[in-house]
């Protein structure tokens, strides 16, 4: 093939559809546990995560909840994919390896969100919120004055004995079911989630569809949650309980620029001058923080 402007053209606009088609067709999770926040400039000020909105009885003039004095702002990351050609494969007609790769960085390109969602879920236990305290905790303060309350556990997640269903997802349950904001009203949040690793989903589906555990008695969780399986949760032992059915979920996905196709095609760029290589790949701007951690339970399992 003669690299010329026009092929050239051709063929990164061909590259560019199959990674556009890659990009339609992945799979994500991300939507079902984190929501969706728009940027428009270098951070995003979270700062309204001090308030928990609930409506009150209104009795002479409105009662005006004041922010905090915190400061949780989340700030755009760059990210990338990138993929050289070689001009010798456009002048030999070998493109043939370039359309898989081409179709991996849309894949991935679309799976980003979900890889920096899982990050979030992974780091809670050591990167903190909005109140300064580790996502998942044994002492957020609650109320004026303050008393601690926990979304943080070490137990592991068992389906062997109803004794040990209790105690280990019973208790998270429990704790999510009793959160209140910080006037110590029942936020009556009820967990739908449970967002398990992969060494845990044959527990987590036990407890989701036995009649009777092992020991015989009956299943108290039976069909009471949706079981989320996902790879990159690196830890075998730790699992999370969630409430995603609020407009605001339990982790956000900060966007600032939606992951899309770029490319290099400059005849006269030194790359191509000196190195006789073009260019095309993937380009983003986004970032993940933390919502409510009154939306989460989480477990290490390391008890």
């Amino acid at each position: 093939m003669l690299v010329n402007k026009a092929n050239l053209t051709a063929v990164f606009i061909n590259l560019k559809t199959t990674f556009n088609k890659a990009f339609d067709a992945a799979p994500v999770v991300w939507p079902k546990i984190a929501m969706l926040v728009p940027s428009t400039s270098k951070q995003n000020d979270y700062s309204w995560l001090s308030r928990f909105p609930k409506m009150r009885k209104w009795i002479g003039e409105k009662f005006i909840k004041s922010l905090k004095a915190l400061s949780y702002t989340v700030e755009n990351d760059d990210f990338e994919a990138t993929v050289e050609v070689d001009r010798n494969d456009i002048d030999d007609d070998s493109l043939g390896i370039y359309g898989p790769m081409a179709q991996e960085a849309g894949f991935s390109s679309k799976q980003l969100p979900d890889e920096i969602v899982m990050d979030l879920v992974n780091n809670g236990f050591t990167k903190t919120g909005y109140d300064g305290q580790f996502f998942y905790d044994t002492d957020h303060p609650v109320g004026n004055p303050a008393v601690s309350v926990s979304n943080k556990g070490t137990f592991k997640l068992k389906a062997d004995t109803h004794a040990n269903a209790l105690a280990s997802l019973g208790v998270a349950r429990t704790a999510i079911r009793k959160f209140t904001d910080d006037e110590l009203r029942p936020l009556n949040l009820i967990p739908d989630t449970l967002l398990v690793p992969p060494a845990l989903e044959d527990t987590a589906n036990t407890l989701m569809t036995a009649e009777r555990l092992e020991d015989g008695k009956p299943n108290p969780y039976k069909g009471t949650l949706t079981v989320l399986v996902d790879g990159r949760l690196t830890s075998d032992t730790a699992w999370f309980l969630l409430v995603t059915s609020r407009p605001v979920k339990p982790y956000i996905y900060q966007e600032r620029k939606k992951p899309m196709f770029v490319e290099q095609t400059d005849m006269s760029s030194d790359d191509v001058f000196k190195k006789k290589k073009y260019k095309y790949g993937a380009e983003a701007r986004a970032a993940g923080g933390y919502s409510f951690w009154q939306l989460v339970f989480g477990s290490d399992g390391s008890a």
